[in-house]
């Protein structure tokens, strides 16, 4: 089952960083998927960090910074995979 969380504001190529904005929780070892447009690709969330502190998880509302193991755009849809 997949379900939105959020979109990704922006994106940090070098340091292959997504801002994502939450519609819903996420949390440390979540599989996620990013998808925009025909681009797709899964991982586990291995890292989320708040102005460059890490924390173990965002909830609804917040901005968190997620390393990403592809390069991915602004607008791009997340979706938690459970």
């Amino acid at each position: 089952m997949e379900q939105e969380i959020g979109k990704v504001i922006h994106y940090f190529d070098k340091a292959m960083v997504a801002v994502i904005r939450l519609s819903s929780d996420l949390k440390i070892g979540d599989t996620v998927k990013f998808i925009h447009g025909e681009n797709e690709f899964t991982q586990t969330v291995d890292s989320i960090q708040v102005e460059h502190k890490p924390i173990k998880g965002g909830k609804s509302g917040e901005e968190v910074a997620v390393k990403v193991e592809q390069e991915t755009k602004v607008g791009t849809r997340v979706l938690k995979i459970s």
